[in-house]
């Protein structure tokens, strides 16, 4: 698979769909009115950072990315359907950038992040939406909005814990091929490495993601080689592996001439940890092998390892000097992930009563090393219990009762003082039927 770590792409999203104009006619509905739907929303354009991918490649051949446009409303006060969206899977690590490459969108550096890059058109309003008792018969809908057009610039960062720069021919492949599982190509002329190599390293407990780039020479920020392009994929890494070939008459000169171009470079990559290591010491007298470490040291300021990628000398000192500093790193982003989060809501009665420190603060239960021994009930503590629950009972129906017969004789005397007048009411007379009105009509007669 070829490599490829920079991508334009045009993108566009998808169209509203536009609103029915549409009226009830069936026969046995008279003023049937205004039936017509709203349009479908159009679909996003999201990019998508996915582990699987490691280039940038899909983009040489698929440049546009279109999303589909949202359906026309129907009949029957129908929605249209929504169109769908279309999803950019990038690799972890690309950085999103407007059309003039400096002006950064968002960075895909978290596995399964998803980001809205362009977002759809709503919808046009049908008929249906706009009917009133002033207007009755709308005879208008609303299009749909039109889609977004923008053109994008993606540019991949690897993400590695650890770097290995150095000039052409220093021994980066076959110390990449020394300690992972990763194949590199690896031949005695200059520019072997055309692109970036990645391996998998793991030295006692600790693995770690390390990166072989492209080799760098004098003037590489002027685009003499290769150039400085790849170094943005060390911008990333914990810690930066500087190889020196020892074979070489200026050790000191060499070392210089790559910090140069670091500095030239910039974007903080000149000030992260650095570990040199003097390579192919094997292959080097031990007569000249002190002065060419002690010119070396000069230079950089710091201890140098002697290591060689063929033999495998000196080679596990210098991994755990680059796991000590990627574990470092990674706590460090574990508080810094902590402490954005923010403190944890209180969830027990304790925690709550310790935040607010005007309430009293219940005591947590001691924790003893030896349980209690629950007290077996036996057969008469619990009759006993038994009865003292049924007198408990008894009392409280002989409360009841006393305060019963309390309130029945002050509701007598309250009644008796009422000025309503004492007596027998009159009996309502008896009504008479038919029968017995015409009988009493003829008698009277």
């Amino acid at each position: 698979m070829r490599f490829l770590d920079v991508a334009k792409v045009y993108a566009q999203s998808g169209a509203g769909g536009n609103g029915c104009i549409a009226f009830r006619r069936e026969k046995f509905i008279e003023y049937g009115g205004p039936y017509g739907g709203d349009g479908g929303r159009g679909g996003d354009v999201i990019a998508e950072a996915v582990e699987n991918l490691n280039t940038l490649i899909d983009f040489r051949f698929q440049q546009h990315v279109k999303a589909k446009s949202g359906e026309g409303g129907k009949g029957k006060v129908m929605t249209g359907a929504n169109g769908d969206a279309a999803i950019m899977k990038v690799p972890v690590g690309t950085e999103i950038y407007e059309e003039d490459g400096e002006t950064l969108i968002v960075d895909m550096a978290t596995p399964g992040m998803r980001f809205r890059l362009l977002k759809g058109g709503n919808g046009g309003f049908g008929n249906y939406h706009f009917k009133s008792s002033t207007n009755q018969a709308p005879e208008f809908a609303l299009p749909g909005l039109p889609a977004e057009e923008r053109t994008f610039i993606l540019k991949l960062k690897l993400i590695a814990d650890a770097g290995l720069i150095g000039m052409p021919n220093a021994g980066k492949s076959t110390f990449l091929s020394r300690v992972s599982a990763a194949r590199p190509k690896i031949a005695d002329y200059p520019f072997t490495t055309l692109e970036p190599q990645l391996g998998v390293v793991k030295i006692d407990e600790t693995d770690f993601v390390l990166a072989d780039l492209p080799g760098l020479i004098e003037g590489a920020h002027e685009g003499v080689g290769l150039g400085d392009r790849f170094l943005g994929h060390a911008e990333r890494c914990a810690s930066i592996l500087h190889l020196i070939d020892g074979t070489g008459d200026a050790v000191a000169k060499t070392y210089k001439t790559i910090r140069a171009e670091l500095e030239a470079y910039g974007n903080g990559l000149e000030n992260k940890p650095e570990i040199v290591a003097l390579n192919k010491v094997d292959a080097i007298p031990e007569k000249d092998l002190a002065k060419k470490r002690a010119a070396l040291e000069k230079a950089c300021g710091h201890k140098v390892h002697m290591i060689s990628g063929v033999s495998g000398a000196g080679i596990s000192t210098v991994l755990r000097a680059m796991a000590h500093e990627i574990i470092q790193r990674r706590i460090r982003q574990a508080e810094e992930r902590h402490y954005a989060q923010g403190p944890r809501a209180p969830r027990t009665r304790h925690e709550r009563q310790t935040v607010n420190y005007k309430a009293p603060v219940v005591a947590k239960a001691r924790l003893t090393d030896e349980p209690k021994k629950p007290v077996a009930k036996t057969i008469k503590a619990k009759k006993a219990g038994a009865k003292a629950g049924l007198r408990l009972a008894k009392a409280k129906a002989a409360k009841a009762r006393a305060a019963e017969a309390e309130i029945r004789p002050a509701a007598k005397t309250a009644k008796a003082k009422s000025k309503r007048p004492v007596g027998r009411a009159k009996a309502k007379p008896r009504t008479l039927s038919r029968t017995a009105k015409r009988a009493k009509k003829a008698g009277r007669r």
